[in-house]
């Protein structure tokens, strides 16, 4: 049944346009929590220019179109008035901003009232509406988070370091969370140095809860199939959740399966185990089905009850509240500038292998195989296979940005800038980090089993087979010298460059390796 065929008879003496984003799937939204049912309007739109402003995995599609769909349906259950246009509606113009102008004017809206986007991009369009309209538009705090962007703007003024950490801190007191009285519980505010275990193949590997798809979700990848035939990704097996409710299983079944060894291993790689002990919650907090401070709390408690130990619940809690609110907080204090920082200079084209995954190095052909699967990799996959290859053969930024936001599920622009530009490229010269995450072969060996069934060979650095990782790490140190080699933490990797006698044949091979990889045969 259509959604929108249950407002026709109440919509006349509706005065006030709700919008909702793919991103704001909560009943808790601000939004909706400052609006009186009877005099509002909620409006969801499924839109062309969103689905293909990057070429979006279809797993993710199908994931935020069928939570969206069925959110729009908890809505109606709940009395609210929802007016749902799907990407194949004939009158669908393709834009947020062209479907608000269409329903309001159909409905004679008198206001617009919306939380506010997660998207630099649309917030501006928001704010851009109201003139267009000749209608008040009021744009509302997303106090999902835990920081507003003032907050964070106060809170970097006159700092010339803004580093995660001093920030998670605040956090903790703001919270309480994993506090002991004024002092953090076991005396250190970061267990990081104990959640760097490489994993072997014989551990038990606990799968995320998944779930069979309904009848909405079947309509979704129907259409999706349809629409997107030639798009990134595979759908087969789709058993992500799109409620709230299965996002709240999915919670329970990492608290109680997985938490226990998520921090000894959360930085390990196997081939063939996409998930390890990760929570694989991002999507759902991301989306606005689960509420992020909720899922550190129930985290803290699994370690009060003695369910979890304090290094893996610290490293899940700190990825929430520090990581997470961090970040957000970077792009709003440093956009729209932001995305256009290129501090290395880095020019070349993504290639063609982040998309196909065909390439012999078997950790990036691993990542990329399972990023098409899963529409997920961990973290350090991200950060440290397909993100230090990037920076390492100057790959320009934008283009890596905008892969990352295509591919992931998770990957929303405020969360996917930041840790692209800043974290993975440190393109934006070091705001959010201290050095670059640059590394050789040697520390995927150390924390994946990719080597072991790699044609390169992990070892060599001149060689025909010697992996591509390490002369390129060479190479990007001697190239980015006079902005790199200043840095303190950067100084002893200068210190072992100088001491190198092979140093020119290995620029060389570097040269065949950049070579080869615009012609695809690395």
């Amino acid at each position: 049944m259509r959604i929108r065929a249950t407002v026709s008879s109440v919509v006349q003496s509706m005065t006030v346009l709700v919008p909702i984003f793919a991103d704001q799937l909560s009943r808790r939204l601000s939004s909706l929590m400052n609006a009186k049912k009877e005099v509002t309007l909620v409006l969801m739109m499924e839109v062309e220019d969103e689905a293909s402003n990057v070429w979006h995995h279809r797993r993710k599609l199908v994931f935020l179109f069928s939570a969206m769909r069925h959110f729009a349906q908890e809505l109606r259950e709940a009395g609210w008035a929802v007016e749902y246009v799907r990407l194949n509606d004939k009158a669908n113009t393709v834009s947020f901003s062209g479907e608000i102008k269409r329903l309001a004017g159909m409905h004679d809206v008198e206001r617009v009232q919306v939380t506010e986007p997660g998207d630099w991009r649309v917030d501006q369009a928001m704010r851009g509406i109201g003139e267009e309209l000749g209608i008040p538009v009021r744009i509302m705090t997303d106090d999902r988070f835990l920081t507003t962007k003032a907050e964070f703007r106060e809170w970097a003024q006159g700092r010339k370091q803004l580093r995660m950490e001093y920030f998670y801190r605040e956090k903790r007191r703001q919270t309480g969370l994993l506090m002991d009285g004024d002092n953090p519980q076991g005396g250190e505010w970061n267990y990081d140095s104990e959640n760097r275990k490489p994993a072997k193949g014989d551990l038990f590997m606990p799968q995320p809860l998944g779930f069979e798809p309904d009848a909405v979700t079947s309509d979704v990848i129907e259409m999706v199939l349809e629409r997107f035939p030639d798009r990134f990704g595979e759908v087969s097996d789709f058993r992500m959740a799109v409620t709230s409710t299965d996002a709240g299983k999915a919670a329970g079944h990492f608290m109680s399966c997985a938490l226990e060894s998520f921090g000894d291993y959360q930085d390990a790689m196997l081939e063939g185990e996409a998930f390890l002990y990760h929570s694989i919650l991002a999507p759902y907090m991301n989306a606005g089905l689960l509420d992020p401070l909720e899922l550190c709390r129930m985290a803290e408690t699994a370690y009060r009850e003695k369910r979890a130990p304090l290094n893996a619940v610290e490293g899940f809690i700190r990825q929430i509240i520090g990581w997470r609110e961090y970040v957000r907080g970077i792009y709003w204090l440093k956009m729209p500038d932001y995305l256009d920082g290129n501090f290395l200079d880095a020019r070349r084209p993504l290639p063609e292998f982040y998309w196909t995954g065909a390439t012999r190095m078997n950790c990036v052909s691993q990542v990329v195989g399972q990023t098409r699967k899963h529409a997920y990799s961990h973290h350090i996959q991200r950060l440290m296979i397909t993100g230090n290859f990037a920076l390492l053969a100057g790959i320009r930024p934008q283009e890596v940005h905008e892969w990352y936001l295509a591919v992931y599920a998770d990957a929303f622009d405020w969360v996917e800038v930041p840790n692209t530009i800043g974290m993975a490229l440190f393109a934006d010269g070091g705001v959010m980090a201290s050095k670059p995450y640059a590394a050789s072969a040697s520390y995927i060996n150390r924390m994946s089993d990719f080597c072991g069934a790699c044609h390169y060979d992990h070892g060599a650095r001149t060689s025909d087979t010697a992996c591509p990782f390490n002369a390129l790490y060479w190479d990007f140190l001697a190239r980015n010298r006079e902005k790199l080699e200043n840095n303190p933490r950067m100084k002893m990797m200068y210190r072992n460059l100088d001491r190198m006698d092979d140093l020119d044949a290995i620029r060389s091979r570097a040269v065949y390796v950049l070579d080869g990889m615009s012609r695809g045969v690395i």
